[in-house]
């Protein structure tokens, strides 16, 4: 299969071209930066380098982006060009191409402002049912881009597949409550509520591709699967602890040893059943699976494809046409 991948010198980028080649797929990499996954050096918001590498491809996983790092360092015009008119140029050459399968992949910062309940209220479970409501540039250019999937789909039968995902970087989160935790501490955590390993994300996009032509449209939440339920809510917000060491007791012990802390309060989960139910995905890393690697004595608890991709890095000079890669 011929497979053109967007973003391919970004983490999810690059980890798609490996994968994709150690398979045996013909994975064209499309990039503004050079790289060992990037076989054409150039911008999706140019309209024939676009169509250029539509020839003959059989599908399309769209992974550049401007993401939530550049909203402090570029213009909300170069989030419209790159996230907006880069995937419509991508969507409408797709179609003009025939191209059987669109995967568009975009991020759980969509919901924005519907992922915070008000104070006192429990945790917000979060699903695809979830109204989006942007909180910056960034997330109104992604549901912007989702629309236009949508579109696209409707009018031109581009069977189109949005992948919402959630935390997969191994940079340092940028959240001022961050800064109170070990980076390692922090991101194992996240497994329980928002985070996912690389490896499982690139497995969704492949199914995706698979199952696109059936399906014809649908978003879908890609987070590590959450040992809560719903009525795990209240007492995530109130003492996340508690509610952890019930559902993961084994927990408890390796935060003692390594000298972490369990976050005092969880304001939203992400639920991933539907991407499993309808997708078939079975994501291989969640909070339970990294505490028994790290408490068996494992030293890094990412998967082997999260440690080749490593760090590359967001914050680059922004210049008129910086259209960089997905995180």
């Amino acid at each position: 299969m011929r497979i053109l991948v967007t973003g391919s010198a970004g983490h999810l980028g690059d980890a798609l071209m490996r994968t994709l080649r150690a398979q045996g797929h013909e994975a064209i990499g499309l990039d503004l930066l050079p790289s060992p996954s990037t076989d054409v050096v150039g911008s999706i918001v140019e309209r024939g380098t676009v169509r250029a590498c539509m020839a003959g491809v059989d599908a399309v996983l769209h992974a550049a982006t401007l993401h939530k790092p550049h909203v402090t360092t570029h213009a909300r015009q170069a989030f419209v060009d790159v996230n907006v008119s880069g995937t419509l140029n991508l969507l409408e050459e797709a179609a003009a191409a025939g191209v059987k399968a669109f995967v568009f992949t975009s991020t759980t910062s969509a919901f924005g402002r519907a992922l915070v309940p008000p104070p006192g209220e429990p945790a917000a479970w979060i699903t695809e049912d979830v109204v989006p409501v942007p909180k910056n540039i960034y997330g109104a250019t992604k549901v912007a881009a989702e629309d236009l999937c949508e579109l696209v789909q409707r009018d031109c039968r581009l069977p189109c597949i949005v992948l919402r995902t959630s935390r997969f970087f191994p940079e340092d989160d940028d959240e001022r409550a961050a800064a109170d935790y070990h980076a390692d501490n922090l991101k194992v955590s996240e497994f329980l509520h928002r985070r996912v390993d690389i490896e499982d994300v690139v497995s969704a996009h492949l199914l995706a591709i698979e199952r696109a032509r059936d399906i014809g449209f649908a978003r879908y939440i890609i987070s590590a699967t959450t040992p809560f339920t719903p009525s795990d809510l209240a007492e995530l917000r109130r003492d996340a602890p508690a509610a952890v060491l019930r559902r993961v007791p084994a927990y408890a012990a390796l935060y003692e040893r390594l000298g972490w802390t369990m976050l005092p309060t969880i304001d939203r989960v992400y639920a991933n059943e539907r991407a499993r139910r309808e997708l078939g995905w079975r994501p291989r890393h969640d909070f339970a699976s990294v505490v028994a690697r790290l408490a068996a004595g494992e030293s890094d608890f990412r998967s082997a494809l999260a440690r080749a991709v490593g760090s590359k890095g967001y914050h680059r000079p922004a210049t008129r046409e910086q259209h960089t890669a997905a995180p």
